[in-house]
């Protein structure tokens, strides 16, 4: 019974995701890019073209063109995912050809239509992401694609299925200024996705290598109040032993801990990279469920 309760609950729960992001998705390409003449690019925006052309409701469209993409992709994703797909894109079709049109069109600046859609549909995507599900399309040819060609980064084949569409785009708008738009669509819709999905935990991680390990560390936790790990490594090149300090740090205390590794110990090897989240005391606390169960 309890476990009948939590799924019905989840389900609820990614239907108020499905309808919340299917109105921002529907804002984005319908309220901004078709009133902008620009298309950011994917299935949808294949269908804005259409629109463009023909008259052809842009939600009906995006349906048509992924029956195609199910049925190719249909051993790749997953019932699942394929089932919370499908709800994400019917809640998404009644948004772009009921719910959209009913309301205000933007007609201001193009610039402003391209940062706001991007805005839109990367959170959007980040919503039905978090749910497991998609707005389908080039999602489907996105993840087949990396099946067959596994070296294929997610970031290229979407960069180059976006790009294709976008300058297709600006050969039926007749218009160069229609592609530059799309792509200030795609790029704002990619960094807004990025920054939702991974950009509240997002922090770096310094590694030192240094001879004056405790020293250092005493010196970050009193100073920035971050505790770190000392790991105890042997120099392939002299043989020497040294310690690996590991610091995950905000990016703000990032100067403060290279800094005091620089006082600590003048010799020290410092390495920053970046780190998409991070869990843990001073962080985040547990670990966030993207995906539904």
């Amino acid at each position: 019974m309890q476990k009948l309760e939590n799924k019905i609950g989840s389900t609820l729960v990614d239907i108020l995701f499905d309808i919340v992001a299917g109105f921002l998705y529907a804002v984005g390409y319908y309220t901004f890019a078709k009133m902008g003449d620009f298309t950011p690019g994917g299935v949808s925006g294949i269908a804005l073209i259409i629109n463009y052309i023909c008259g052809v409701p842009v939600g009906v469209f995006t349906l048509i063109l992924n029956i195609p993409l199910v049925i190719i992709s249909y051993k790749v994703v997953g019932k699942k995912f394929l089932f919370k797909t499908a709800r994400s894109l019917i809640i998404s079709t009644i948004f772009l050809d009921i719910i959209a049109p009913m309301t205000p069109l933007y007609t201001g600046s193009r610039i402003t239509a391209a940062l706001f859609s991007g805005v839109c549909i990367g959170a959007a995507m980040a919503l039905f992401y978090m749910r497991g599900s998609s707005s389908g399309g080039m999602d489907f040819l996105i993840m087949t694609v990396k099946v067959k060609k596994p070296h294929f980064s997610f970031g290229f084949v979407t960069m180059v299925t976006d790009f294709i569409v976008i300058v297709v785009g600006g050969f039926i708008y007749k218009d160069i200024d229609s592609v530059l738009y799309g792509l200030i669509s795609a790029f704002t819709c990619s960094v807004v996705m990025d920054k939702i999905l991974y950009g509240m935990g997002a922090g770096k991680l310094i590694i030192i290598i240094t001879v004056h390990s405790k020293e250092l560390t005493d010196m970050i936790g009193s100073m920035t109040d971050r505790g770190s790990t000392i790991i105890k490594a042997i120099g392939s090149y002299t043989g020497d032993d040294r310690d690996v300090v590991l610091c995950a740090c905000s990016k703000n205390q990032t100067y403060a801990v290279t800094d005091l590794a620089h006082k600590a110990d003048p010799h020290a090897f410092i390495m920053i990279t970046e780190t998409s989240e991070v869990f843990g005391e001073g962080f985040i606390e547990g670990k966030r469920n993207m995906n539904s169960n």
